[in-house]
């Protein structure tokens, strides 16, 4: 036994749609009973790659002691029940390495990039580029900040470009405060780390009350970030938003990723 990450699946609000199960990697996720479960606690590597598919918000990742990771047995496992997704599994575990144990993936240098310990260092020349272009005067125009926080009907909010900002973002992309600060009114959340069960509400909330004039979502190129891109497309759904939502994605280094548009 070691202590890691793994999913937990609160089957009080699973309804068995199988929306995770694709979203894994290993195949660690089935259906039983009408409910999400794991096939075996040694086939789930933690990384919450599943977190941003599911519509009720059941699945968590909590770091307990359990079973260490297999990654050998979960080749095994999927040659035999999934073999087309072989590739998938492989692909996955090249880019996003084995989270074992804390001290093995620190070591290693393993786990999702969300987690796992990375150092570079910046060439000198994009780092004096970088600082040319950046707005060091703050464009902060509101308080507070935090999805759990701000209250859905702050004045700030009314007739806004509003954009949900993931925890990480504004300490990894250099000109945050002049892209996606600046003129906009904000919130910050982490799928991963918060409690999440109250955000469609108060999105929907300030969806619905607020007359948006814009809706963006900036992420990090993580894969549990992509759950803040479901808690916005639930909220919008059930506010009855109109507005198109933008998408952009930040590198891990900093770098603009691309965007994308959500017709909803």
């Amino acid at each position: 036994m070691v202590k890691r990450k793994i999913i937990k699946i609160d089957e009080s609000l699973c309804d068995g749609c199988a929306l995770c199960i694709p979203s894994c990697p290993e195949g660690a996720l089935q259906i039983v009973n009408g409910k999400a479960k794991l096939v075996k606690e040694s086939f789930c590597d933690g990384l919450g790659a599943c977190l941003g598919d599911c519509p009720q918000n059941a699945l968590t990742v909590v770091e307990e002691f359990t079973e260490e990771y297999d990654n050998v047995s979960v080749n095994e496992h999927i040659k035999l029940n999934a073999p087309d997704k072989l590739q998938t599994h492989i692909d996955h575990m090249a880019q996003h390495g084995h989270e074992l144990s804390f001290s093995k993936m620190n070591m290693l240098g393993g786990g999702c990039p969300s987690a796992r310990t990375i150092q570079w260092a910046q060439p000198q020349a994009q780092a004096q580029e970088q600082e040319q272009k950046v707005n060091f005067a703050s464009q902060l125009r509101q308080w507070p900040v935090q999805l759990h926080l701000v209250p859905p009907t702050a004045p700030y909010f009314q007739n806004a470009d509003f954009v949900l900002v993931a925890d990480c973002v504004p300490f990894a992309y250099p000109n945050f405060h002049s892209e996606f600060l600046s003129g906009n009114a904000i919130a910050i959340a982490c799928p991963k780390l918060d409690d999440t069960t109250p955000y469609v509400q108060k999105l929907a909330q300030i969806f619905k009350t607020a007359n948006l004039k814009s809706v963006k979502v900036v992420m990090m190129e993580v894969p549990c970030c992509s759950g803040l891109v479901r808690l916005v497309q639930e909220a919008a759904n059930y506010s009855g938003l109109v507005l198109p939502i933008e998408i952009v994605t930040i590198g891990i280094k900093g770098n603009l990723l691309g965007s994308k548009i959500l017709q909803h």
